[in-house]
């Protein structure tokens, strides 16, 4: 595997160059062709760097002092994008100086720079945030928007549909992935009117005698569905699918401490809990964000993937992969084809939007 090499943002996160530096050390130890951008003080990267030797001959620092703060409104951190870790890991991959870009920062501040710096692709109103999730079956669920967009019409869901198809094509290898719209029930009279009009637009692009496109739409999902497995993505506007990732986040982490508080309650749970280790260590892995972390700002010319802000250096090993993989098959590429296949009519021509609504959910 050939690829350019990926920029980091050193910075970002809570613990920020000690776990950025180990996370790419970390997926470089499984990846050995991986080659990095590490931008931010050069003075702790370098000292970072010190305990990761095999980092040295694939990694170049870029010196920044500046850094975007967590709680910082995307509007001040645009106007510092020049001068900080973030701004130029994005502006790497618009010179070509790098492949793709992680960071572990602001969400929001990272969705306006790298929808300024990158801009969308040619029949993308939005790019939207796409994370997968585990689900009961063998495949993970693709989920959009999580917070690019508080705020989606029909148009824009059609659109998150196609790049999410694209998406799970990557991921899970799908040829037609099973794509539903979240909705607060299955029944076809559900839901608000830009949903109702998405899914007719989607019923009549995916039904073509030519093969349409290469997804399979059908209808609507609720939340409690969402990790089953029965779908492979689950499109929505940012507002909810935000709200709905962290309900998902926090019944896992209440499940979790439920378990543990159950297992320390007794002698006789902690014998249990040696009896049922290895199902409980299988539940854990499942529910460990850490596992599949690394959302993807889908809809640029180029490739941004967003690392939880909380991630350990396994987590933003995850990230760093994600990025990767999406390089080695060319996701921008595939919208960009698929889009095309969608053709402008499908749209309809009254759902097309007139300009920006709405703003970045909190992620």
């Amino acid at each position: 595997m050939n690829l350019p090499r990926i920029a980091v943002d050193a910075m970002g996160g809570d613990e920020g160059v000690r776990v950025m530096v180990e996370g790419a050390a970390l997926a470089r130890r499984q990846h050995e062709d991986f080659k990095f951008l590490l931008v931010g003080d050069e003075k702790r990267i370098a000292a970072a760097l010190d305990n990761h030797p095999g980092m040295r001959g694939a990694s170049e620092i870029l010196h920044c002092e500046g850094v975007v703060g967590g709680d910082e409104l995307p509007s001040r951190a645009m106007r510092r994008a020049k001068t900080t870790s973030m701004g130029l890991t994005v502006n790497a991959v618009k010179t070509g100086d790098a492949g793709a870009a992680v960071s572990a920062g602001n969400t929001g501040a990272l969705m306006a720079m790298s929808k300024i710096a990158l801009r969308t692709l040619p029949g993308i109103d939005r790019p939207a945030l796409a994370a997968i999730m585990p689900t009961l079956q063998a495949h993970d669920v693709v989920m959009l928007d999580l917070g690019a967009n508080t705020e989606a019409d029909a148009r824009n869901l059609v659109q998150f549909a196609v790049m999410g198809a694209a998406y799970s094509r990557i991921v899970n290898g799908f040829e037609r992935p099973v794509v539903r719209l979240l909705n607060i029930g299955t029944e076809e009279i559900k839901g608000t009117e830009e949903l109702r009009d998405a899914a007719a637009m989607l019923t009549a692009a995916s039904a073509r005698e030519d093969g349409g496109l290469a997804l399979m739409f059908d209808g609507f999902v609720e939340s409690d569905k969402i990790n089953r497995g029965e779908t492979h993505v689950v499109v929505t506007d940012g507002f909810s699918g935000n709200i709905a990732l962290k309900a998902i986040e926090g019944s896992a982490r209440f499940v979790t401490d439920l378990l543990r508080q159950a297992f320390t309650s007794s002698l006789r749970s902690k014998i249990g809990f040696l009896v049922s280790r290895p199902a409980t260590e299988l539940l854990k892995h499942h529910l460990d964000p850490n596992n599949h972390n690394g959302a993807v700002f889908l809809g640029l010319n180029g490739v941004v993937v967003k690392s939880h802000g909380s991630a350990n250096a396994k987590g933003v090993a995850n990230a760093v992969a994600v990025a990767a993989r999406l390089l080695e098959n060319k996701l921008t590429e595939r919208i960009a084809h698929d889009l095309s296949q969608l053709g402008e009519g499908a749209l309809g021509q009254n759902s097309r939007i007139s300009g920006p609504k709405g703003g970045e959910a909190a992620a």
